[in-house]
C-alpha cells in the first residue's frame, strides 16, 4: 500500500527514519557502554579500597579485638563513603556470620551476601553489581588474612545511575528535537524535489499529448537536473521525429498518389483503340517507370519494418566491390543518360569485402540514385572501389553543388529529404543504407562541399582470391 502524499511523505518518512535509526543506534552504542564503564570504574575503586582496608586490619591486629574492630570498621566506612562488613566463615556447611558492620541498619541479604559467599568458597576476590531493596550496589569481597574472615565493601551506584538517567533524558530530548528538525527540513526538501518532479511529469504529459513547443528547464545540477536535460533532448528528438513522420506521411501520400493517378490515366488511354503502336509503347514504358517507383517505395518500407523488428538477415561472404561498381553503373546507365549525367567506374582489383553482396548492391543503388536525383544534368558521377589495409570502400562521388552543412548529418535520418516536399523519393534510402552497413560491420559516411559530394560505404576487407 502506497503512502498518502506521494514522494514528499515518502522522502520525509525516509529521512526521519534514517535520523531516528542513527540516534537509536547511537543510544545503543553509547548508553550501555557508558553504564558499564561507570560501574566497572566503581568496582575498581572499591577493590582498591577493600585491599587497603584488609591490609590495614591485618597489620593493626584489631581482628583479635572485637570492640576495637567495630570502631575501626566504622571509621573506614566513613572515610571511604562505603559500607564495610567483616564476616567470619563458618563450616560445614559454609556460612557467613557478621562480625561487624559499619552500617547502622542491617539490609536484607547482608547475612548471606552472595559475593562474600563466593569469595569464601573460592578464596579469590569477588566483585559484582547487585540489587537489593534499597537500590543497586557495587560490591567487592576479599579474604582477611591470616584469619578465615571475609571483608565486604559495598557502595551505592545511585550517582552513576543518576548520570546515566540524565544522559538518557537528554538523548531522548535530543532525539525528539532531531526528529522534529528532520521532519520539517525533510518535508521542505522533499517538497522542493516533488515540485521539480511534478514539472517533469507535466512536461512528459505535454510530450505525450504531442505538444513539443515548451522547453524543459531545471536549474539544478543534480540527477533531476540531468533528467530534465535528457527529457528536453528527448522532446527535441520526438518533435523532430514527429515532424519527419508528418512530412513522410505527406510525402508518401504524394509518392503513392502520383504514380497511381498516372497509372490510372495511362490505362484509360491505352484502352482507347485509336492509339498508334508507338504511342502505346511510350505509355507502357512510362507505366513501367511508375510501377518501379511504387516497388521501390514498398521495398524501402518493408526493409525498414524488418530492421525495426530484428528480422533482417545479413549474410557474410566475399564480395568483389569492383564487380559491384560495374553492375551499379550498368543498372543506372539508362537513367544517367536520360538525366544527362556521366558515369565513370574506377576500381582496384583487390577491393574485396566481407559482407552481404545483395545488401551491398542495395546500398550502392541508394547512393548512386541519390547522386543522380539530387544533382543537375551534366554532373559527373564517379564510382570507386578502393582497398586500404583491412578496410575496403565503395565510393560514390559527384561534382554537383553539394549538400548544405546543416543537412549533412540529417540526410541519414529516416523520412528526411534535403529539398523538402519537392524532392523525389521517400527519404528512407540513406537511412536504410546506414543501418544495413552497420549490421555488416561497416559504415556509410558523407563529405560534402561546394562542387564535391562523396558518399562512402566502408566495409571490412575480405581475403583476396587465390590466383590459379
Amino acid at each position: 500500500m502506497s503512502l498518502p502524499g506521494g514522494i514528499r511523505v515518502k522522502l520525509t518518512v525516509a529521512l526521519v527514519g534514517i535520523v531516528g535509526g542513527a540516534l537509536f543506534a547511537a543510544y545503543l552504542i553509547v548508553i550501555p557502554s557508558l553504564e558499564r564503564r561507570l560501574v566497572d570504574a566503581k568496582l575498581v575503586q572499591l577493590e582498591t579500597n577493600a585491599n587497603t582496608i584488609a591490609n590495614a586490619l591485618a597489620t593493626s591486629g584489631v581482628l583479635a579485638n572485637p570492640s576495637r574492630l567495630d570502631t575501626v570498621v566504622r571509621g573506614f566506612g566513613d572515610a571511604f563513603g562505603a559500607r564495610v562488613v567483616v564476616y567470619r566463615a563458618v563450616s560445614p556447611p559454609l556460612a557467613l556470620s557478621v562480625v561487624t558492620d559499619s552500617a547502622e541498619t542491617v539490609s536484607p541479604g547482608t547475612q548471606n551476601d552472595q559475593v562474600a559467599l563466593e569469595t569464601a568458597r573460592s578464596g579469590r576476590t569477588g566483585r559484582s553489581r547487585v540489587r537489593r531493596g534499597d537500590g543497586e550496589h557495587a560490591e567487592v569481597a576479599v579474604q582477611l588474612l591470616p584469619t578465615n574472615g571475609i571483608l565486604l565493601v559495598s557502595s551505592s551506584l545511585e550517582d552513576q545511575l543518576a548520570t546515566i538517567r540524565l544522559l538518557k533524558r537528554r538523548m531522548f530530548y535530543a532525539t525528539a528535537v532531531g526528529l522534529a528538525i528532520a521532519l520539517i527540513l525533510g518535508f521542505a526538501a522533499a517538497s522542493v524535489h516533488a515540485r521539480r518532479i511534478r514539472r517533469l511529469q507535466r512536461a512528459a504529459d505535454r510530450i505525450a499529448q504531442g505538444h513539443f513547443d515548451e522547453p524543459i528547464v531545471d536549474p539544478g545540477d543534480d540527477e533531476l537536473g540531468q533528467l530534465a536535460t535528457a527529457f528536453d533532448h528527448m522532446r527535441l528528438q520526438v518533435a523532430q521525429l514527429d515532424s519527419a513522420r508528418k512530412e513522410f506521411v505527406a510525402n508518401a501520400s504524394h509518392e503513392l498518389r502520383t504514380p497511381l493517378f498516372s497509372l490510372s490515366g495511362f490505362l484509360e488511354l491505352m484502352a482507347d483503340e485509336d492509339l498508334d503502336e508507338e504511342t502505346r509503347r511510350e505509355f507502357l514504358v512510362t507505366t513501367r517507370g511508375q510501377v518501379d517507383r511504387l516497388t521501390r517505395l514498398a521495398t524501402d518500407l518493408l526493409d525498414l519494418s524488418r530492421m525495426d523488428a530484428g528480422r533482417m538477415r545479413i549474410e557474410s561472404e566475399e564480395v568483389d566491390l569492383e564487380d559491384v561498381a560495374r553492375v551499379l553503373a550498368e543498372e543506372v546507365h539508362a537513367l544517367a543518360e536520360s538525366t544527362g549525367h556521366a558515369i565513370e567506374v574506377v576500381a582496384d582489383e583487390d577491393a574485396w569485402a566481407q559482407a552481404d553482396e545483395e545488401r551491398v548492391l542495395q546500398i550502392g543503388r541508394a547512393l548512386v540514385r541519390n547522386a543522380l536525383t539530387h544533382t543537375p544534368p551534366g554532373t559527373h558521377v564517379e564510382l570507386r572501389a578502393e582497398r586500404r589495409g583491412s578496410r575496403t570502400s565503395l565510393v560514390v562521388e559527384d561534382d554537383g553543388p553539394g549538400i548544405p552543412a546543416e543537412q549533412v548529418e540529417r540526410v541519414f535520418q529516416r523520412f528526411h529529404r534535403v529539398d523538402g516536399g519537392h524532392a523525389s523519393g521517400s527519404g528512407l534510402g540513406l537511412a536504410i543504407a546506414r543501418e544495413l552497413a552497420g549490421r555488416m560491420g561497416g559504415s556509410v559516411t558523407l563529405e560534402s562541399g561546394p562542387g564535391r559530394t562523396v558518399f562512402a560505404l566502408d566495409l571490412p576487407a575480405g581475403p583476396l582470391p587465390e590466383v590459379a
